[in-house]
């Protein structure tokens, strides 16, 4: 499923997807057991930093925003500000809290934007985009990787079968890669690139799936949410290990989708075309001196 971005607000309406205070407290849950399940925000990371050691330039003010409870790994030297919506994580990194959409930094105060494994949950994305780019300096790079369309097929069929019924909504909606070239564009971003690498994660039944999910506080936080009753969960259960292999694991899905932007400079290449943000990451990146 793609997720649209998100219509503009009227004043003293609630046009929220996402919980903020239900985000803020399984943020704050998780923290004390989360180094047992951030493997998936190490995979966002070590492709972030594949695409960082390409560009030859150092950065000196660093922005990592939805640090965790550490963060990214920033050259000694940098000065660096850490961000997280959860006050768990802020405090744990030594940073601030607040949401993605909200940000409270000055335009131009960084060279370099960091976000690793939050953009999947932020409310108004496109706005998200926009203040990060703002943040940044003329010519400053943003690096970004969130869970994207394709991810959790297995748990999506799963609760399908179990709860074909009324349809309800357990999994938040997520963007695909080609939709969030188009966000790049739209907030601004020059040189824009959008792309995709997949993990697959072996499992031996569907609570060690949903206990992976609820340890890196990426649970149901849409505002219509509503429980799995036990029937609904048990029936889950069975029709995810139904989906075994021969080894009698289940193999689930996370697509990570990477973006990379530059802040506008008068001395960058001229942009590509609209809806070319798929170009290649190289061209995006190797030539920034």
């Amino acid at each position: 499923m793609s997720r649209n971005p998100r219509a503009p607000t009227s004043r003293g309406v609630n046009h929220d997807i996402f919980d903020r205070t239900a985000r803020r407290h399984r943020r704050d849950r998780a923290v004390p057991g989360y180094r047992a399940h951030d493997f998936l925000r190490a995979a966002m990371l070590d492709g972030i930093a594949d695409r960082l050691a390409i560009v030859t330039r150092g950065f000196d003010a660093i922005l990592d925003l939805g640090c965790f409870d550490s963060g990214f790994a920033a050259p000694p030297d940098a000065r660096v500000v850490r961000c997280d919506a959860g006050l768990g994580f802020a405090r744990a990194a030594g940073g601030v809290q607040a949401d993605e959409d909200r940000l409270p930094f000055a335009d131009g105060a960084f060279d370099l934007v960091v976000s690793a494994g939050v953009l999947d949950q932020v409310n108004d994305l496109p706005g998200a985009l926009a203040l990060a780019r703002r943040a940044l300096k003329p010519d400053g790079l943003f690096l970004a990787a969130f869970v994207g369309a394709g991810s959790l097929p297995r748990l999506r069929a799963a609760l399908r079968e179990a709860e074909p019924e009324p349809p309800t909504a357990r999994i938040h909606p997520q963007i695909d890669v080609r939709s969030a070239g188009d966000l790049l564009v739209r907030a601004g971003f020059a040189l824009p690139v959008a792309d995709v690498e997949t993990l697959d994660v072996g499992y031996s039944d569907l609570g060690r799936l949903l206990g992976d999910l609820r340890g890196m506080a990426a649970t149901n936080l849409l505002r219509n949410r509503a429980p799995l009753s036990a029937t609904t969960l048990a029936a889950a259960a069975a029709a995810f290990a139904a989906q075994a292999d021969r080894d009698g694991r289940i193999r689930e899905r996370f697509d990570i989708v990477f973006l990379t932007g530059w802040a506008p400079d008068p001395s960058q290449p001229k942009p590509a075309k609209r809806g070319s943000a798929g170009a290649s990451l190289a061209a995006a990146l190797g030539k920034r001196e």
